[in-house]
């Protein structure tokens, strides 16, 4: 029911608004519109106030904006969206192709130092080791000193933030000069390392830093739409490396979103076409390229390219992936986890931060030297060309014999007189696998995706030389016979394996674009299913275990067949030592809740009794009302109004009737004022003992809080205690929630974090078939301890005493 005359009040100034739970006694919209008039009166007040103070400086609000005049009028026209991804288009595909052209000249440097001291085989050796392990010295050393943060894929970080969570340092500019530079010197360096991670980060990077120009600011303040422009960068990030704007978008969609906004979709559509465009015309314009093509161009044959009885190879190829992807992303945490248990390690390391990368790169490097050990596993070759000589249409076996085979260019590092072409390629997988796991443990930026899709090259094309040894005379399909391609192997095996690691099945339509051919569109499609069929049944996709690994914010994935997440209700997870805050609290209870959590909002209740859940306030609000209530400008007014009250006691006692016989005196010496009459005596002591801080603040602390001017949030995201685990692990994926109250006919009795759900899933997948017991996991972790008293938080809120200096020791 709604009151006609307005919401009732409580004494303490907060709108009666609870009649039944669910229902006000003040429309919503009506308060909307009062609040909608007050901020745009105090807004016309703020404007008026600034034009005047420009006038009278002499310059106008047109004439300072005048060099964003225009931009700002044509952005009005065609669209803020249009105009800024645009220029997020322009800006990657320059920096992709500016960086894929340093990354190059690093490499070619490499390859002539090596070719300079063919003399002298050690020398060649110190070479070759010693440019890779200095490239990767000042990668590590630049990103630690510039921006920590810089270092790793950036995926596991973007997911995390575009979740929700708020992670200021990694969108920094700092971040990104560190990010680039570090990227190109790691990548130059020829270790098993990719850039379509980093780059998704860079993108990132670039959106966040293109919304602070004058131009675009206060267009992407709203979180939502400042978290639908980061998911549009992401997509640019892998699109501009690769080449692959459908690819790159579906891949970014898959890889850092649980649910995706479609309205998000035209964004990062335009903006990747924008940015690979860019990049491949560069590199046409710069020569590198006669025309706009595939970066990885195939001429397999298109009238039958594989027969259907080549399928079993296929899904069996897919297979074998997913084991393969599962195996990487279990070693690569191992090796993660086996170096942070080590303690003396671990502190040497966190010492000597350089230490690690050296040891890495120079074993890495070392095991890749092509006169040494790397010349049974194509070491010479960088990934790029590694990948081109994998894709080629030609069988490099003839009747099953290596030899006979004219191979042509770079593909003559894969024959070898004492190693066969099987030998050579089921070496340079096994010993690329563990490399490359090896290698992305290291402090710099690094990606997975463009190693892992070599590896799955070379574990495809190895499937594709092993078939055509065993029918040197092709398929027989009819009366024709067509041979057997290894290179279509190799590019279902890049897609099986890079799809298994980082879980999506986009890496189908990136593989294809990357060849420019969808001749295998059907068997890449089968091996990819069924390798993410595996691999999703045995472990976390590489992003999610580097997320784990990092204690990063972030809700695991639901795992297949995992039906216990129906059966575990939320009254089993929730915790019931609920923190809160009442209408009718203090502000000394105010200030014991402060200090013992860190929760980032309190919820507020109509009393202990009732538990009734009214909303939630920020911490940052409860903490501006205490200091307003214990702040110097307070304290000076309470020490006026006892001023004040004096003096007008004083003239009431100065003049009294004439029947009575009162006398005024004053002890000088005792700092005080006496009135003395026939029957009372009033003693009023203004003394510096009685202004004492300590003294005042306990008084102000036992005071009721006033909720007046702070703002509480009423409409707040509510669990039933009998919603089941997967419900809870939509919703809050969904919404970005980090908590969630359970209520029962409007009453608190528990809450639901991240925390106890990320524990409960993690239960739920480890004890199957076991109901998990209420309360699974504590609230969260104190901020101070329980032997703290409250001398140390306010200290923390309490102002400086400048301003109270001036005060009188006396008021009369």
């Amino acid at each position: 029911m709604l009151n006609r005359r307005g919401p009732k009040m409580e004494p303490w100034g907060i709108p009666h608004v609870i009649l039944m739970y669910g229902r006000y006694t003040q429309e919503l919209g009506v308060y909307a519109k009062e609040e909608a008039t007050r901020l745009k009166e105090s807004g016309e007040k703020v404007s008026q106030r600034s034009r005047t103070l420009e006038h009278d400086n002499g310059r106008c609000a047109k004439c300072k904006i005048g060099p964003f005049r225009w931009l700002r009028f044509l952005i009005s026209l065609i669209g803020e969206d249009w105009i800024f991804f645009f220029l997020l288009g322009i800006l990657m595909g320059l920096t992709s192709w500016a960086m894929e052209l340093g990354i190059n000249m690093l490499l070619k440097g490499q390859k002539w130092v090596y070719g300079r001291l063919d003399s002298n085989g050690f020398l060649q050796y110190l070479g070759w080791v010693g440019y890779s392990v200095a490239l990767i010295v000042f990668s590590a050393g630049f990103t630690q000193i510039v921006s920590p943060q810089a270092a790793g894929s950036g995926i596991s970080e973007m997911k995390t933030i575009l979740r929700g969570v708020l992670l200021k340092e990694y969108l920094t500019f700092r971040t990104f000069v560190a990010k680039v530079i570090s990227l190109a010197f790691a990548l130059g360096s020829g270790m098993p390392l990719g850039k379509e991670a980093p780059f998704v980060h860079i993108a990132s990077l670039c959106g966040a830093l293109l919304c602070k120009l004058p131009v675009f600011r206060g267009i992407y303040e709203n979180e939502s739409r400042y978290r639908e422009m980061l998911a549009a960068a992401c997509a640019v990030g892998v699109g501009c490396v690769l080449a692959a704007p459908v690819g790159g978008v579906l891949f970014s969609i898959e890889v850092t979103f649980t649910f995706f906004a479609v309205r998000s979709y035209w964004r990062g559509f335009f903006s990747v076409t924008i940015a690979a465009f860019f990049f491949r015309v560069l590199a046409v314009w710069y020569k590198d390229e006669e025309t706009v093509t595939a970066l990885f161009r195939t001429h397999f044959q298109v009238d039958f390219p594989f027969d259907l009885k080549e399928m079993p190879a296929f899904a069996l190829l897919g297979i074998i992936s997913g084991f393969g992807g599962a195996l990487f992303v279990y070693l690569n945490r191992r090796i993660a986890l086996f170096i942070k248990k080590q303690k003396l390690f671990n502190t040497f390391l966190m010492k000597k931060c350089l230490v690690y990368p050296v040891m890495v790169s120079f074993l890495i490097s070392s095991l890749l030297f092509p006169s040494g050990f790397g010349q049974f596993m194509a070491g010479e070759l960088t990934q790029n060309e590694a990948l081109v000589t994998l894709l080629d249409n030609r069988t490099w076996t003839k009747d099953g014999i290596a030899e006979e085979f004219d191979y042509i260019g770079n593909a003559r590092v894969w024959m070898h007189p004492q190693v066969t072409v099987f030998g050579t390629l089921a070496l340079f997988t096994i010993m690329r696998f563990w490399m490359c796991a090896l290698a992305i443990t290291m402090p710099v930026p690094y990606g997975a995706f463009m190693p892992v899709l070599v590896i799955g090259a070379g574990l495809g094309r190895l499937v594709g030389e092993c078939m055509a040894y065993w029918f040197p005379e092709g398929i027989h399909a009819g009366h024709a016979i067509y041979p057997i391609v290894p290179g279509g192997y190799a590019v279902v095996g890049a897609a099986a394996l890079s799809g298994a690691v980082s879980h999506s099945f986009s890496t189908v339509v990136m593989v294809l674009e990357l060849t420019g051919q969808i001749s295998h569109l059907l068997p890449a499609l089968i091996a990819v299913v069924l390798a993410n069929l595996v691999a999703q049944s045995l472990q976390p996709s590489i992003y999610d275990s580097i997320i784990k690994i990092k204690k990063l914010p972030y809700l695991p994935e639901l795992g297949w067949g995992q039906h216990e997440v129906y059966n575990i209700r939320v009254e089993d997870i929730m915790v019931r030592d609920v923190q809160y805050i009442t209408l009718s609290c203090s502000y000394r209870d105010l200030l014991n809740i402060l200090m013992k959590s860190r929760l980032k909002a309190l919820p507020l209740l109509k009393s202990a009794e009732s538990m009734i859940l009214l909303g939630s306030i920020e911490r940052t609000q409860l903490q501006s009302l205490l200091s307003q209530q214990l702040s110097c400008a307070r304290r000076l007014q309470c020490i006026k109004e006892r001023g004040a009250e004096a003096k007008k006691l004083l003239s009431t006692e100065s003049n009294p009737p004439s029947n009575n016989n009162s006398s005024l005196q004053t002890g000088p010496e005792e700092g005080h004022i006496q009135v003395r009459g026939h029957r009372r005596t009033h003693a009023l002591s203004f003394t510096l003992v009685d202004l004492q801080i300590t003294d005042w603040e306990a008084r102000q602390l036992d005071e009721r809080v006033n909720f007046n001017n702070c703002k509480i949030n009423p409409a707040l995201i509510q669990l039933l205690e009998c919603t089941s685990l997967h419900k809870t692990y939509t919703i809050f994926s969904l919404l970005g929630l980090d908590h969630a109250y359970v209520t029962r006919i409007g009453r608190l009795i528990g809450v639901v974090s991240i925390k106890e759900l990320r524990k409960a899933i993690d239960g739920s997948m480890t004890l199957k078939g076991v109901k998990v017991a209420p309360p699974m996991a504590t609230f969260r972790n104190s901020s101070l301890s329980s032997s703290q008293n409250e001398t140390t938080y306010l200290q923390a809120v309490r102002p400086p005493e400048e301003h109270v200096t001036d005060a009188p020791k006396h008021v009369c």
